[in-house]
């Protein structure tokens, strides 16, 4: 199996797969099965992935995983159906929710109105989401922001903190994740090898942020066989180069 982060790797932040790399997608699906895994919620999965895959995709062998593997979903019968979810209760959400904004205001790092393009503070069921430009914020403005990551660490290190019984990790560009104790990507791509019975030496994971402090490093840590891409172009280009491996591997 192969295994993809979203955001920055298969797509640029919040925006539609490009037509070429659901192409790829599609002919990768062809020959292997493949997982996404990836901070956002299955409605950014609908409409960022697979809106734009083409009509032939073998949707069957794609295994969706949104909020970081707090949520898995399968494709049968026309539908998808969600075969887990590990929701935060209502204290939690509450308390993930008032340490984000504390925290940012307290940090300087909770943007002008003006700036801000979309929520800041994003309930996603199982995860509790700060985007510190908004969640509709342009690509250009989120790499801008924090390109070195050291305003996510100093939010993130400051949440954690106030919240001990919770996850609380770097996200995206310009984001903050909170979810249930233990549970990262790591913890996605663990239950995927149950889930499936593929063993973790039998996957590989493709992601753009996997060096110590990246959101994808936790898979790296498994010991799970990692490509790390400078973002879609270079997917696609790996990507094409692995399915003409595998489709010769075939004959």
């Amino acid at each position: 199996m192969v295994a993809f982060d979203l955001d920055d790797t298969l797509a640029e932040s919040k925006s539609p797969l490009e037509e070429s790399m659901a192409r790829t997608l599609a002919d990768l699906l062809a020959v292997c099965p493949v997982c996404i895994i990836s901070g956002g919620q299955f409605e950014q999965f609908d409409t960022q992935l697979l809106a734009n895959l083409p009509p032939d995709t073998n949707l069957d062998a794609l295994h969706l995983m949104p909020t970081c593997g707090t949520r898995y979903l399968r494709f049968y019968e026309g539908l998808w159906h969600e075969v887990y979810a590990h929701d935060l209760s209502h204290a939690q959400k509450l308390a993930a929710t008032e340490a984000l904004e504390n925290c940012a205001k307290r940090l300087g790092l909770w943007e002008p109105d003006d700036l801000v393009s979309g929520p800041r503070i994003e309930d996603r069921g199982s995860q509790i989401t700060y985007s510190a430009l908004g969640q509709q914020a342009a690509v250009d403005d989120k790499k801008a922001w924090d390109p070195d990551g050291s305003k996510r660490e100093k939010l993130r290190a400051a949440v954690a903190k106030e919240l001990p019984d919770l996850e609380v990790r770097a996200g995206g560009s310009t984001s903050i994740d909170v979810t249930r104790r233990g549970i990262d990507k790591a913890y996605g791509i663990t239950s995927l090898s149950r889930q499936t019975g593929i063993g973790l030496d039998q996957m590989l994971f493709i992601g753009d942020r996997l060096m110590p402090g990246g959101n994808d490093y936790p898979v790296a840590e498994l010991g799970v066989p990692c490509h790390a891409v400078t973002g879609p172009a270079d997917t696609q280009t790996y990507v094409r180069g692995l399915i003409n491996e595998l489709t010769a591997d075939g004959e």
